[in-house]
This record gives structure tokens, C-alpha cells and sequence, in this order.
């Protein structure tokens, strides 16, 4: 079944992309080949209210938004393929589900296979004309993953648990 886009989707859409945003572009600690933020948070949201693909898409209109509004480098369209793709296994993962442990920590583990340690290694390769088995990029890389795997699940898991989303699916969906 289509989703319906109506004023209420794109109301909350827009509030939750702007979130991603200030995690990202404001609250983000960022150096040259690593970045941590909580944007999984209104992620994990809008994984549960709108589906892979409008995860997705508000996933990545929000990279692109993030990058317009306070560029910390060049553009660089792989990050934004990134946060696409982080924003559908939101979506698959959470999509009218209950938030439990074991799905959190398998969405964060799919993100961070798929994402941190596959294509960013990847887009930095590219874009700084670093080898891929340079420690440059894997030694920051693999610190992030060894705190923010379990950070992330947890935190996921117990917002999750918070949200009243069985509510928010009745009358959002």
C-alpha cells in the first residue's frame, strides 16, 4: 500500500529532518575522518512512523540540507548515498515494529557493517586519495565502532522503548 503524503507527513517530516540536522551539523563531533552523532535518534522515529523509503529520502534531504546550511568540507554525494541507506534500514528494521534489544543492536550492526566500515572507508578512500589499508582511516574508524555500537543500541532500545509508537502508528499510519 502508497503512502499518502498529506500536510501532517510533511509537518512531521520537516521537524524530524531539521533534528538531524542540528545532531548532525551542530551536536556532532566531527574530525577529518571520523564523525559521531545521534541522528539515529529522529531516524529510529521516522524508521517507525513512514517506512524505508521516506526514511530514506528524509535522511538524505537532511545530509544535504546539513551540508548547505554549515559545510565543514566539500559535498561529497557518498555521504549523502550514506545517510540514505542508514535511513532505509531504519525504516526496515523499525517500521511499524516494536523496539526491542535484539533489533536495535541488528539495525545498528547492519549500519555500521554497511556504512562505517564498508562505504565511508570507501568515500574517503576517494576523496582524500588515501589507500584503503591506510591506518589513517581504519584506526579512528574501528575506535567508533568498539563505543558506538553498544551506545547506539542501547540508546535506540531505551528511546524505543519510551516512544508510545503503537499510538503513533494508529494515527500517523
Amino acid at each position: 500500500m502508497k503512502r499518502k503524503i498529506d500536510g501532517r507527513m510533511i509537518a512531521i517530516m520537516g521537524l524530524l529532518i531539521a533534528m538531524m540536522v542540528v545532531l548532525s551539523q551542530v551536536l556532532g563531533f566531527e574530525l577529518q575522518f571520523i564523525k559521531i552523532t545521534f541522528t539515529f535518534v529522529p531516524e529510529l522515529i521516522m524508521g517507525l512512523l513512514f517506512g524505508p523509503l521516506w526514511t530514506g529520502i528524509g535522511a538524505a534531504i537532511a545530509d544535504v540540507i546539513g551540508m548547505m546550511l554549515f559545510p565543514k568540507a566539500a559535498f561529497f554525494i557518498g555521504f549523502t548515498i550514506n545517510a540514505f541507506i542508514g535511513g532505509v534500514v531504519y525504516g526496515l528494521y523499525f517500521h511499524k515494529k516494536e523496539v526491542t534489544l535484539m533489533r536495535a543492536f541488528l539495525c545498528t550492526l547492519t549500519n555500521t557493517l554497511l556504512i562505517s566500515l564498508i562505504l565511508t572507508p570507501l568515500w574517503l578512500s576517494m576523496m582524500y586519495n588515501v589507500s584503503l589499508t591506510s591506518w589513517a582511516i581504519w584506526s579512528p574508524r574501528l575506535v567508533k565502532v568498539a563505543i558506538m555500537l553498544p551506545v547506539e543500541t542501547i540508546m535506540l532500545y531505551m528511546v524505543g522503548a519510551a516512544l508510545p509508537y503503537r499510538k503513533w502508528v494508529k494515527k500517523f499510519a
